[in-house]
């Protein structure tokens, strides 16, 4: 029911309703800052991300393709590549403390039902835990496959083998 209200408000911001949009963004704002928060770890950056990705979601709201997954889905990845871009431009300009540390705060299962639907998670909770982390590492955190296979000393070949399984995996569940 949550996708057909969603496809519903998006569907009128696509004609420039501004009410629907408003009630869009009530109804999803909470899980793409989470999202946003998650990945870029200050909170002045993940609103930022939020606020961006709201301003693209409302100009190309009538670019949503129902055969693509779920508008949730769709708007998460445009904060998705917000706040990776937001990473990348940090990080080239030596801002580098979010990658400091131990690295075992990168990976947190407990903090993802606060992220993603019930069904996903629930899909997430079934794939091995080496394709879970490395999931979790580079769609959550925003690493890169290399960084990935550093963070889990593992070779790249199998970092993106874990990924591109683990994402199969959760296609098929999410299909059902």
């Amino acid at each position: 029911m949550e996708h057909e209200e969603h496809l519903k408000l998006l569907q009128a911001t696509a004609e420039s309703n501004q009410e629907a949009f408003a009630q869009l963004y009530e109804a999803t704002s909470a899980q793409m800052y989470a999202v946003s928060l998650k990945m870029l770890k200050r909170k002045e950056w993940a609103e930022e991300a939020v606020q961006e990705a709201y301003v693209k979601i409302w100009h190309n709201a009538s670019e949503y393709q129902t055969g693509k997954g779920t508008v949730l889905t769709w708007m998460v990845s445009i904060v998705r590549y917000r706040a990776l871009d937001m990473l990348r431009y940090h990080k080239v300009r030596g801002e580098s403390e979010l990658f400091e540390g131990d690295g075992d705060s990168l990976f947190n299962p407990d903090g993802l039902a606060e992220q993603v639907p019930e069904k996903l998670a629930e899909c997430i909770d079934e794939l091995d835990s080496e394709q879970r982390q490395a999931i979790h590492l580079a769609y959550f955190n925003g690493l890169s496959h290399g960084e990935v296979g550093l963070h889990l000393q593992s070779p790249l070949g199998t970092i993106k083998s874990w990924i591109r399984r683990g994402l199969q995996s959760l296609q098929r569940c999410l299909s059902i």
